[in-house]
């Protein structure tokens, strides 16, 4: 089969003239399956008119009749595409599910996904229409060994059939929405953290790693535990000069206690505030939900989402007109199908947090330096004159013609009438490359490309670049840079003895014009505005009130319950057991252990990352044999591990155990050691894919780890379960180095002398507490000491197509098998 190279869509944006002076963006800018996500309604129900206004939709869904079985939008878009359901299975949150995505997009590591793949014993792709293959990393990089690698995956792609976009054609991410893949009320994964973006379309789209894609074109399935749910409510209106991503920005800075780590985001809020925010703002947002821990950004389908594609469908058939045929994804018929019952969450869905932003008190922000937690506005920072060495208006983030546009506009304002225009500061060096070419192609017909490059900006093919520290321009040590791109932990974009900024294209085209962090001076403060409005709720005083008061009501009867029940067991020597509803079973597949149980070794530190639990050192290397493997298992947390750890122990940590780089060796040292299973307060999102990957099983069980701490801290304050991680008392130790390419982790506070020790406490400690999971009852049950007292506590599923795939050993081992008995 020939490769097909994709269809382009090459959509000319006209700048609107705008009241306001400042550039407009765009408004509010596999097989087809149809969405019926409720029954009708009677002409009776609503007037005529608002049924045929799709900017109704979200007050018509408000007064649809109550859902039996309500699902948040996530939730219904996995039920979608899982495979293989029980008959009447309803997903939810915290559930796993074999999912078929609609389509699954690799960049460079496509190669590398693609030896994975031919090493499973797959030949060919199982659904070429699935499967989207760009080249976006690396462009700049032009040696033999680069060139040739992208030569392979280009005839790879050909052979097997599938859509392939050449290196310079633009970012994975922004193809993927630019040319219709990711698609409204549609699951869509990439082997590439940043596919949230995907969430500004109203795309569920979220990572995976590289075996999960492997076994996507392998089989078209792979499997995902279905995340929390998180709300955030947005209320007011963007205020003139702000844009979607100070909305970001200041999102990850005002929330900054993980409090959406690992969950799934829907932002929704009334018509008159989702129509302020362009899909080009949208698209921003979703796509830094992932600095903000997030594994989605979920927008509604509502009229502006509408409106967008609309356009883009004119545009294509246009096109269309002049050359071979229709574009193959932008079509009227449809976006008329998909509108006729826009999908969205129930009334009466359950969020696990809610939150909300008030957009009408927010002005322009910048995050850093080196990190998207610590954030400050503008008009703060402005008058501290800090110098800078570089500017980058690059990335998915905030590289489109809009955005361009926008920073152009910097330019023109400054000069005067018949003068030609200003020059960046001759102390700073102004990166630029658009998102796609499609996004430079219309900034260039705009002329906003030419102003930006008439100012002494530098030009780069589209691609990733300076983002993620790869090719011209990156900073060197002692530099400072402002970037509109999405991340800037340290080291990302260069040395890290660098500082980097993030902001808007407008503030970081200010910067580069005046040489220091500056603002366009587009923003003026609204009267009575005296800070940002957010906080946990709705923003609505009268719900919030309502809901505070229901969830304080509730928790009181769940303690009050817990203490009767942790009395009663006290006083019988009974076991007790936390609340649990109406309890169920699991199938156990033939073989699969019905129990694991075992003593519970406790290594007492939150955000142990990938490094801790396996040296880096050793990554690279091929020949570690398994001993040797078992021996440096959590070496770099505590050297002690491997002399207290014993096969058959239960290991226990704090919370956000395995952050940071993707390490495959950090689950199979674990196995290595003969550990069958992890408990923690709560994992890494990318520690979890690889160890169920590997074989390796992982429950959170946070009343573990506080019972934990209550006894062996030594009369510290204990660690609440529900507390984020950034504000517990326990972090990590000193060589517990962190990923340059992972959040920054809790202060150090070990001593290099205190081997073992944290303050005087044990970094690992082999108690004699018992662990048992009971798998077919979802639970685990725990005795705290040969005469301590038994509690149990309800933990997820482990549904029979994961225990498949722990049971066979692995990921790639199970895709092994179905390609055999295919």
């Amino acid at each position: 089969m020939g490769m097909r190279r994709a269809a382009t869509c090459v959509v000319r944006i006209a700048r609107r003239p705008t009241s306001n002076g400042l550039p407009w963006r765009p408004a509010a800018s596999c097989c087809d399956r149809q969405f019926h996500s409720r029954p009708a309604r009677s002409a009776q129900e609503v007037f005529h008119s608002q049924a045929e206004d799709p900017n109704a939709a979200p007050l018509l869904a408000s007064l649809d009749r109550p859902s039996p079985n309500p699902q948040t939008l996530t939730e219904k878009i996995v039920q979608r595409y899982a495979y293989g359901l029980p008959r009447g299975k309803i997903v939810r949150a915290g559930d796993y599910v074999t999912i078929a995505p609609h389509r699954c997009m690799t960049h460079d590591n496509s190669w590398p996904v693609a030896l994975k793949f031919k090493a499973i014993g797959a030949s060919k792709i199982h659904n070429p229409n699935q499967v989207v293959m760009t080249l976006d990393h690396d462009v700049q990089n032009k040696s033999e060994s680069n060139l040739k690698k992208y030569r392979q995956i280009e005839e790879f792609a050909r052979n097997q059939g599938v859509d392939f976009y050449p290196a310079g054609r633009g970012i994975g991410h922004q193809i993927m929405v630019e040319e219709g893949y990711a698609w409204p009320g549609t699951l869509a994964v990439a082997s590439d953290s940043h596919s949230n973006m995907y969430g500004g379309v109203a795309c569920l789209g979220t990572p995976v790693v590289r075996t999960d894609a492997a076994s996507i074109w392998a089989t078209g399935r792979t499997w995902w535990q279905v995340p929390p749910v998180a709300r955030v409510t947005l209320t007011g209106q963007l205020p003139l000069g702000v844009t979607g991503k100070d909305v970001i920005v200041a999102l990850c800075g005002l929330f900054n206690h993980d409090e959406v780590l690992n969950h799934a985001i829907e932002f929704t809020g009334s018509e008159a505030t989702m129509s302020s925010l362009g899909v080009d703002d949208r698209l921003a947002i979703a796509n830094m939900t992932t600095e903000w821990g997030a594994l989605s950004g979920l927008f509604p389908m509502d009229g502006v989402l509408q409106a967008w594609l609309r356009y883009r469908a004119t545009a294509a058939a246009l096109f269309a007109s002049s050359t071979s045929g229709q574009h193959p994804r932008f079509t009227h018929t449809r976006l008329d199908e998909l509108f006729s019952n826009p999908l969205s969450a129930d009334r009466g869905a359950k969020y696990a947090k809610n939150l909300f932003l008030n957009l009408s008190t927010l002005s322009p922000h910048v995050a850093g330096p080196n990190s998207v937690k610590v954030v400050t506005p503008v008009s703060e920072l402005e008058p501290q004159n800090i110098k800078i060495n570089k500017a980058y208006l690059v990335s998915c983030t905030n590289s489109r013609a809009s955005d361009i546009a926008a920073a152009a506009k910097v330019f023109k304002d400054a000069k005067n009438v018949d003068q030609e225009t200003p020059r960046i500061a001759p102390s700073v060096d102004f990166y630029i490359a658009a998102a796609s070419q499609m996004e430079q192609s219309t900034a260039e017909e705009a002329g906003d490309w030419q102003t930006l490059l008439a100012a002494g900006a530098k030009p780069l093919p589209a691609g990733c670049g300076p983002c993620i520290g790869l090719g011209t321009g990156l900073l060197e040590p002692g530099e400072v840079g402002i970037s509109a791109s999405n991340r800037n932990f340290k080291g990302r974009m260069g040395s890290t003895e660098a500082k980097a900024y993030l902001a808007s294209p407008e503030v970081v085209a200010a910067s580069a014009l005046r040489g220091h962090i500056s603002g366009p001076g587009w923003y003026k403060k609204p009267e009575k505005v005296e800070g940002v409005v957010c906080g946990h709720g709705e923003g609505n005083r009268h719900k919030d009130q309502l809901a505070t008061v229901q969830d304080a009501l509730e928790q009181i009867i769940a303690q009050a319950d817990g203490l009767i029940s942790s009395a009663e067991g006290a006083l019988t020597g009974e076991k007790t057991t936390a609340p649990t509803g109406d309890e169920s079973t699991t199938e156990i597949l033939p073989g699969f252990p019905e129990k694991i149980e075992g003593t519970i070794v406790f290594c007492d530190a939150d955000n142990i990352n990938t490094d801790g639990i396996y040296p880096g050192k050793y990554t690279y290397q091929d020949n570690v044999s398994t001993e040797q493997m078992a021996e440096v298992c959590m070496s770099n947390y505590d050297p002690a591990f491997s002399s207290m750890a014993q096969p058959g122990d239960i290991l226990v940590a704090g919370f956000n155990f395995g952050c940071g780089s993707s390490r495959e060796q950090a689950a199979t040292a674990i196995l290595a050691k003969k550990i069958p299973l992890v408990a923690a307060g709560s994992f890494g999102n990318i520690f979890s894919r690889n160890s169920i990957n590997n074989g390796l099983i992982g429950l959170e069980v946070p009343r573990l780890v506080q019972r934990l701490r209550e006894t062996f801290s030594s009369g510290e304050k204990s660690t609440k379960p529900d507390e984020p991680r950034s504000q517990q008392t326990i972090t990590e130790p000193s060589q517990n180095r962190q990923s340059l390419d992972s959040p920054p982790p809790g202060p150090v506070s070990a001593s290099a002398g205190d081997k073992g020790k944290q303050h005087g406490k044990m970094l690992t400690r082999r108690t004699d507490w018992r662990f048992l999971w009971d798998v077919r009852r979802s639970r685990v049950e725990i005795r705290e000491g040969k005469s301590g007292p038994t509690w149990t506590q309800p933990v997820g599923e482990l549904p029979a197509n994961v225990q498949e795939i722990i049971a066979r050993g692995g990921l790639e081992k199970w895709v092994r098998k179905e390609l055999e008995s295919a």
